[in-house]
């Protein structure tokens, strides 16, 4: 009963459509095909937290898509909070071009139920706010997997997912493992407009010569399991710094992200596959840890070897120059804002 109050409290929360016709014909991800490609975007510094409601300032915001835009298209968000409405507003003024697959964070909790509804809501006016930027709502992010720590039911799940295609004009998607969608029985492949996978050979205990190929056969799993329907990689990368029992810590390196980052665009382009790379940026506020190092920046924006031929004024730029007369080298002071090589 508690769930059905929610669902209504949202569904009478919900702004009418707009009158116009969404731009969403080059970027339609219900349709296969390769879209500029995407990354998943979290624009989180040190000292910014979305646990506590520490955000990225639009001025950050706009530095991190200047270089985002560059070389991608689409964005993938994970919440419709303050950080997403940002991104959205940024975009929309500066004109960069970009989509936006915007993400509802959902969490199985019974305490959560609440913070749930005002996902959905927030998610739904966003979308509607922004109809030419946002190219699908990703109604929930690895909630169905067995191993999630916030995992729903598939009813539950169902139920979000019906609230939000209620809502918006926009294609809808749920996000998770490969190992929910490579089951032919999982219910949720019928109710979205498209299937978004992650694959992470890493995570797994794989290193680098057999990465590429895993993670080409789960993609061909999912899509025997869910014929029909369009299959988008939602998440899939390589982390440049690795402690975790689940990862060799050998796996990790700048080279090998380089490499896998590499045969993933060059597959996705030549097989009309949309991929969002994950990600953009470390993150420092998720710890030292493997989970912080999946980026292809580092927290202080310096690309890294993957990134280095395509910003080359980034990198020459935080290169230490030679120095005439006594000074050396050694003794050339610090970059400002730059932080210890953690690879």
């Amino acid at each position: 009963m508690k769930r059905a109050l929610a669902t209504a409290f949202v569904l009478s929360l919900v702004t009418l459509w707009p009158l116009h016709a969404a731009a969403w014909d080059d970027v339609n991800l219900t349709q296969p095909g390769w879209h500029g490609d995407g990354i998943a975007y979290s624009g989180y510094r040190i000292g910014q937290n979305p646990d506590r409601g520490l955000y990225p300032s639009q001025a950050q915001i706009l530095e991190d898509l200047k270089l985002v835009a560059k070389s991608w298209k689409i964005i993938r968000l994970y919440s419709a909070d303050q950080h997403a409405a940002d991104v959205l507003a940024v975009i929309a003024r500066e004109k960069l071009g970009l989509k936006v697959m915007l993400g509802v964070w959902l969490d199985g909790k019974p305490e959560k139920l609440n913070a749930n509804s005002l996902q959905i809501v927030r998610a739904i006016r966003l979308a509607n706010e922004y109809p030419d930027l946002v190219a699908a709502v990703n109604v929930g992010n690895e909630i169905l997997v067995s191993w999630s720590d916030h995992r729903l039911t598939e009813a539950q799940a169902e139920r979000y997912v019906v609230t939000v295609k209620a809502g918006v004009r926009c294609p809808v998607t749920i996000a998770d493992d490969t190992l929910y969608w490579r089951d032919p029985a999982s219910r949720l492949g019928k109710d979205i407009d498209f299937i978004t996978m992650h694959t992470y050979p890493m995570w797994n205990g794989e290193d680098i010569d057999t990465a590429f190929t895993s993670t080409i056969h789960n993609y061909e799993v999912v899509r025997a399991a869910q014929p029909g329907k369009t299959i988008v990689i939602g998440e899939a990368g390589w982390a440049t710094f690795a402690d975790s029992p689940k990862t060799l810590p050998s796996a990790a390196s700048q080279a090998k992200q380089q490499r896998y980052y590499q045969e993933l665009n060059a597959w996705a382009k030549a097989s009309g596959v949309t991929v969002f790379v994950f990600e953009a940026f470390d993150e420092p506020w998720k710890g030292n840890g493997t989970e912080g190092h999946w980026g292809v920046f580092d927290e202080s924006r310096k690309p890294k070897q993957v990134m280095e031929s395509l910003y080359p004024e980034l990198v020459s730029a935080q290169k230490p120059t030679l120095m005439s007369g006594t000074q050396s080298l050694q003794a050339a002071a610090p970059i400002p804002g730059t932080l210890k090589n953690k690879e």
